[in-house]
């Protein structure tokens, strides 16, 4: 005979409250936080959360700082850039893009000193 019902899972422990949708979203919350993740300074999968946004590595004792859920965000790698431009300075790379920034603002400027030229005029 078929089964009826699908495995709750994580999100079991909810039952029948709170909706599907909100119990999916949990589930999926719950799942990315009980997984193991890799580590940043010895490449093994043995990274797990400790605490709320503390993560510790199992086998080599790294202990660092992340996301609530996983611990690395969309903002980590841009906070990790920043570190090392303080440390070592600026690469090729930045520079390049700090100077196309610079490009587009000077083009931007010279766009709005022009349009007020010719309301100047009128």
């Amino acid at each position: 005979m078929a089964k009826r019902t699908q495995k709750a899972g994580a999100s079991a422990k909810y039952g029948p409250r709170y909706g599907v949708s909100v119990r999916r979203r949990a589930a999926s919350v719950l799942k990315k936080r009980s997984r193991k993740f890799t580590c940043p300074s010895c490449q093994y999968q043995k990274v797990s959360r400790t605490v709320a946004g503390i993560w510790e590595c199992s086998k080599c004792g790294h202990k660092f700082t992340g996301g609530y859920w996983e611990p690395f965000t969309r903002a980590t790698e841009a906070n990790n850039r920043i570190i090392r431009r303080g440390k070592e300075g600026a690469t090729s790379t930045d520079l390049a893009v700090i100077a196309q920034q610079a490009a587009l603002d000077y083009e931007r400027r010279v766009a709005e000193g022009e349009a007020s030229a010719t309301s100047e005029e009128e």
